[in-house]
């Protein structure tokens, strides 16, 4: 059982590493994000099987990682179809 959480921890950390250090484009840095959201999806279906007063958590959890996965989706074809590339130093949120 140790070696699935050193497992869990450390590929959220990868994930984690890889948004620090890959801020080159919008899509890199949407998959390290839903590699996290998966990361926790897992960890939490793992500690529900031991656990049954959970069982919901991990469909909730799946549940905001498809409306998290459909907003950057959104986000990044209304991007590059406005400045035709999806780098982030192109992104400016104060304009719209």
């Amino acid at each position: 059982m140790m070696y699935v959480y050193f497992t869990t921890t450390s590929a959220f950390l990868l994930s984690l590493l890889g948004i620090s250090m890959n801020r080159a484009h919008l899509m890199s840095m949407l998959l390290c994000m839903e590699s996290m959201t998966l990361i926790l999806f897992l960890s939490m279906a793992a500690s529900s099987i031991n656990n049954t007063n959970t069982t919901s958590t991990p469909i909730i959890m799946i549940a905001l990682g498809a409306c998290e996965a459909s907003a950057g989706l959104t986000l990044m074809t209304i991007t590059t179809q406005k400045n035709t590339n999806d780098h982030v130093k192109n992104l400016n949120l104060l304009k719209c």
